[in-house]
């Protein structure tokens, strides 16, 4: 039987597919070199044209010493700068006062509106006096009934003492009499601070306000059992005009606050709203804690205002700046000339020439939208916008400066042609360039 060439034995089938696998991953290897070497060439061809746009830029592009960078500039000034201490603080009234009840009975009017102002002495509330009233005349009583027995005492003591002289009763019987007599002295002193007492527990019954202030809300109503015991108390009455604010500043501050006090000198301090920006009243530093918190390393201020238009709230949240300090004659530029880079913190100065140089400044203190600054002379121009596009040397047009023509190409006769139509140059071969370049 005669075989086909193409039917091979087994053996040499498996030859063959081997050979024909191992060239179809020869090919795919090719495949992927000659791709890699096409995308080197290609992303060294792309920096080239990068590197290549970049020195022209450098030669006449924006900032270089082609066409110069449009920036805003201000000028630094000489001015009085305060040093301020920022702070979180919370409104505390000077005085806070529970109403409460001094004696237990029954609560007949309730005199105040719940949120007015009252003042020392005002009648709130009156409670049941007629057990205390009660009590006084049993006290009245027996005061009564204590001095007709020191009468009667008495009037025998100068009888026995009339007859002791006349020789007619033993010695033993006057002193018993004048013992008796201050017994009953005795007696009428416990019953008068006994009808004091009931006078005092009476005048308990009128419950009245003990500071001036802002009465809160009716914690009892009319007809209700008070005790002098009872924890709520009738309402609370808090003091807002004066009033203080308690706040908290680093130990590290504390010197500075210290010598000032010692000096005899006052610290004005300012209160802003919860966002900072609405200043709601104005007043001085009254007393430094006698401790620093170990927990956090803070003392506490306490600072007081007179509060007259009720702009302070107690136990409202405040921000908090104290003057410590006023810097005289400092030079201060703009917060919006600060930069910072690897120079750490600079200025971009503006020379004579239209010439911007980078100027390292320390920085001051802040005030406002200003900042003290060392290192930059006073009335000398400091970039405050776009200043991202400069660099040292580079050429800057300050707003009001006329704007200086494009650099003109040449021709092949030594000659470029000026602009066209007012919309844009044209370089040496008389192609229209885009406008600004």
């Amino acid at each position: 039987m005669n075989r086909s060439p193409f039917h091979l034995p087994p053996a040499h089938a498996r030859r063959a597919r081997a050979q024909a696998g191992r060239g179809w991953i020869t090919v795919l290897v090719i495949c992927v070199l000659l791709a890699a070497g096409g995308a080197f060439f290609v992303y060294r061809a792309d920096e080239m044209r990068q590197e290549a746009a970049t020195k022209k830029g450098a030669r006449g592009g924006p900032g270089a010493q082609g066409r110069p960078t449009p920036v805003s500039v201000a000028r630094a000034k000489t001015a009085d700068v305060s040093v301020f201490l920022a702070a979180l603080g919370t409104v505390n009234p000077l005085h806070l006062v529970t109403v409460k009840s001094r004696v237990d009975g029954q609560l007949l009017r309730v005199l105040f509106r719940e949120g007015q102002m009252v003042q020392a002495g005002e009648l709130l509330a009156e409670i049941d006096p007629r057990p205390f009233e009660v009590q006084l005349a049993q006290a009245e009583g027996q005061l009564s009934r204590d001095e007709a027995l020191l009468r009667n005492a008495r009037t025998d003591l100068e009888r026995y003492e009339l007859l002791y002289k006349q020789d007619s009763i033993a010695l033993q019987q006057v002193t018993t009499q004048q013992a008796l007599v201050r017994q009953y002295e005795g007696v009428i002193k416990v019953d008068q601070a006994a009808i004091d007492n009931a006078r005092l527990q009476l005048s308990y019954t009128r419950i009245a306000a003990p500071i001036a202030g802002r009465i809160g809300l009716r914690q009892v109503d009319s007809g209700n059992m008070v005790r002098a015991s009872d924890a709520n108390g009738l309402a609370v009455i808090t003091q807002l005009a004066p009033i203080g604010v308690v706040f908290t500043i680093p130990e590290d501050d504390l010197p500075a606050v210290m010598k000032k006090l010692r000096a005899g000198e006052r610290l004005p301090v300012q209160v802003y709203d919860r966002a900072g920006s609405k200043r709601l009243a104005s007043g001085e530093l009254l007393t430094v804690d006698n401790q620093i918190d170990p927990a956090t390393g803070t003392v506490k201020l306490k600072a007081q205002f007179a509060n007259a238009d009720s702009g302070l709230f107690p136990n409202q949240f405040v921000n908090v700046k104290m003057l410590v300090e006023v810097r005289r004659g400092a030079t201060v530029v703009p917060t919006a000339a600060i930069q910072r880079g690897t120079p750490g913190t600079f200025v971009y100065a503006v020379n004579e020439d239209r010439s911007a140089t980078v100027r390292k400044v320390a920085l001051g203190p802040v005030e406002g939208e200003t900042v003290a600054v060392q290192g930059v002379a006073p009335e000398e121009l400091v970039v405050v916008d776009g200043a991202d596009r400069l660099r040292e040397g580079a050429r800057v047009l300050l707003p009001g400066d006329e704007p200086q023509a494009a650099p003109k190409g040449k021709g092949k006769g030594g000659k470029g042609k000026g602009a066209k139509d007012g919309k844009g140059a044209t370089d040496g071969k008389g192609a229209k360039m885009p406008p600004g370049d």
